[in-house]
């Protein structure tokens, strides 16, 4: 199993829309919910950098990434959340499982700091910055594949982004696409054609579809495997 971090584990997407969008109005590039989506969602921030410079025809500032990284850090160490019902999913987890993000090492510490999920992938980690191509090259899911002595063929991502979904279907996985998200409510969508294996709406959903696969313990298990640990 490999979770994509932003979007999946933790609803951080609105957060760095806010954060992304008012900084590019002051800096005299505005941008729309809709460009956030399709040209921030899921990518490097050099990737996206890039697309800036083809819309707009003028590049970022040198040093608007660090600007950008300090206030969402900022603005995610004071709002951001879990995605609603994740531990129950990462508590009854039956088969190895890691994290693979196109955020950066920092922002990704941040993430499972502030919302108590470092425990579950304390040594599970990839990032973009420990590959030479970020998604939609496979390269990343394939580094998390390796680290866990997977087969790419069966492995299954949880994403929620295109970039995601279209990175693990160039490294030959099963990819659901995960709809829980405060910006898939806010109305992203898929482009037509791109199909996933599956369409997840929360994380019950996910975790009802997990232990008929027999990825996470059935409930009654994992309940059980939970009071003794804690009795132990």
């Amino acid at each position: 199993m490999i979770f994509d971090c932003d979007g999946v584990l933790v609803d951080s997407e609105g957060l760095s829309a806010a954060v992304l969008m008012g900084m590019m109005a002051e800096i005299g590039l505005p941008i729309t919910p809709e460009i956030f989506r399709t040209d921030f969602l899921g990518r490097s921030f050099a990737n996206a950098a890039a697309r800036v410079l083809t819309r707009f025809g003028r590049p970022m500032p040198d040093d608007f990434q660090t600007h950008y990284r300090s206030r969402l850090l900022d603005r995610m160490r004071a709002d951001l959340q879990p995605m609603a019902g994740i531990f129950p999913v990462l508590q009854s987890m039956a088969v190895p499982f890691s994290l693979a993000t196109s955020s950066s090492p920092q922002r990704l510490a941040v993430s499972l700091e502030v919302t108590g999920l470092e425990p579950f992938f304390r040594g599970r980690c990839s990032t973009a910055s420990e590959v030479t191509n970020g998604k939609p090259a496979p390269d990343l899911f394939l580094l998390a594949a390796e680290r866990m002595s997977a087969d790419p063929q069966r492995c299954l991502v949880i994403e929620d982004s295109e970039m995601g979904i279209l990175a693990a279907q160039a490294a030959g996985m099963q990819v659901w696409h995960f709809r829980g998200g405060v910006h898939i409510k806010a109305g992203y969508e898929l482009p037509p054609g791109l199909e996933p294996d599956r369409r997840i709406a929360d994380m019950a959903e996910l975790l009802a579809a997990f232990a008929r696969a027999g990825i996470c313990a059935p409930p009654a298990v994992a309940d059980a495997g939970e009071e003794k640990a804690h009795g132990a």
